[in-house]
């Protein structure tokens, strides 16, 4: 693991242009499901509330991601804007995963604050978990990468909001 905070572009103060990159830059490391990669994004003293769970710095959120992608296999993430400020991003996501032989489409809402040096210092989620049937999964490109850049993000895939689940 390493400790260093380099500054990771694009810093505050964001437009939409760098948030939209900040959030692919995020997906992508997530679905390498690699923490060591994930928690170079974050301060040294980062702190986030995951679910019900509270963490600080990267040795505990590289423990917690160890943890969470043991246990959900199969995992593919896609995040989308939601709004942004000065030093702020929030996002919306869906990813899939499944537990033993039952799949889960797991929705959810992220706050972000970052540092100036473009690290984020604090991370807010909130999650919800929906069984779903391996007919009903809608994230099926390669585990093994990114999403694919011609695979449709959130809003070309559905929501709860348009009655297709």
């Amino acid at each position: 693991m390493i400790d260093l905070e380099t500054t990771r572009p694009p810093c505050p103060p964001f437009t939409e242009a760098a948030a939209l990159q900040k959030i692919r830059a995020a997906e992508d490391a997530w679905n390498s499901r690699d923490p060591d990669r994930v928690i170079l994004a974050y301060t040294l003293d980062s702190e986030w509330r995951n679910r019900g769970e509270f963490l600080r710095g990267r040795a505990e959120i590289a423990e917690f991601l160890t943890r969470k992608w043991a246990l959900e296999q199969d995992y593919r993430l896609i995040k989308e804007l939601w709004a942004f400020g000065e030093t702020r991003i929030a996002v919306r996501f869906q990813y899939e995963c499944r537990i033993g032989e039952q799949w889960y489409r797991c929705y959810g809402n992220e706050q972000w604050e970052f540092a100036e040096n473009g690290l984020m210092r604090r991370r807010e989620a909130s999650i919800n978990d929906v069984a779903i049937s391996p007919c009903d999964r809608r994230f099926l490109w390669d585990a093994t990468g990114p999403r694919p850049l011609n695979h449709p993000g959130l809003n070309g895939v559905g929501s709860p909001a348009q009655g297709n689940d």
